[in-house]
């Protein structure tokens, strides 16, 4: 199959279903906008792209008080498989749909993959309270939607790893959206899109796709630029003072040099590298 191929079928499943989640996405976004696709690909397909993953030692490590994941972009490393699945979530046809069922004008995919991907989560892996940075890498464009297919077979709900969306802050309970087999997740990303990975419990790798979407222009009138800014989850008072000081440092920096000190590694560096159509 090539990237057309899958772009094919993810516009089909998820055109089957558009109604439904206009709906769903209707009732949330004046909190956090989310819906999900369950069975969005061919359970077969599904499982090759599992298969593809790599071994967690190939991957980048991202551990810190801030997070503890695996993550890789540079796709050209890896199972090329992992590639056309990544690009054909940017398949002008979807990019579209999606933006009509979340009522947002000309989103645009992320060709650099800034922050998006592949990720993988072992035992005790966990990804911190967060609003995502609100920017491209350029910071020419906002980030207005995150694209989350889940890829791990019998992923029961009891291991963990799961998205939680926190619409009321961080004090209050969080709706959890479960990283179920061949379910595809998106959320809007704005101001107050907190959100968090809840800590793996099982011994197994809960594996990901990632794609952002951006827009010329913001999902709320009160979004602003602002770094990767992480919590603590609600009673690590200690842990969430330090998280709230290392966010301040950070947009400290930033607002004195715009593109920050160094670049971010988390891109694909094509190198002239051109990804199947």
């Amino acid at each position: 199959m090539n990237t057309k191929d899958i772009a094919n079928i993810i516009y089909n499943r998820i055109l089957e279903d558009k109604s439904q989640l206009i709906s769903s996405f209707e009732k949330s976004k004046n909190e956090i906008g989310f819906f999900f696709v369950d069975d969005l690909l061919p359970e077969d397909l599904a499982l090759q792209i599992y298969e593809a993953f790599p071994k967690k030692e190939e991957m980048v490590l991202k551990k810190s008080m801030r997070e503890y994941k695996h993550v890789a972009a540079q796709m050209d490393q890896y199972n090329p498989l992992l590639e056309k699945v990544i690009y054909a979530f940017q398949d002008e046809r979807i990019v579209t749909l999606i933006g009509e069922i979340c009522k947002i004008e000309n989103p645009e995919p992320d060709e650099n993959l800034y922050a998006g991907g592949i990720s993988l989560m072992a035992k005790d892996n966990f990804l911190n309270p967060h609003l995502d940075n609100s920017h491209d890498k350029s910071r020419d464009k906002w980030r207005v939607l995150n694209l989350l297919y889940y890829v791990t077979p019998n992923w029961e709900d009891s291991f963990g790893g799961h998205l939680e969306i926190w619409p009321q802050g961080l004090n209050h309970d969080p709706i959890t959206i479960y990283s179920r087999f061949n379910r595809l997740a998106i959320m809007a990303t704005h101001q107050k899109s907190w959100h968090s990975v809840s800590p793996v419990n099982h011994d197994g790798e809960r594996c990901c796709v990632s794609n952002y979407y951006f827009s010329d222009t913001p999902l709320t009138t009160e979004d602003q630029f602002h770094v990767t800014s992480f919590r603590a989850r609600p009673g690590q008072k200690v842990k969430d003072f330090i998280l709230q000081t290392d966010s301040m440092l950070r947009m400290g920096i930033r607002k004195v040099f715009k593109k920050g000190i160094t670049e971010n590694p988390h891109v694909y560096k094509k190198d002239n590298h051109t990804k199947e159509e």
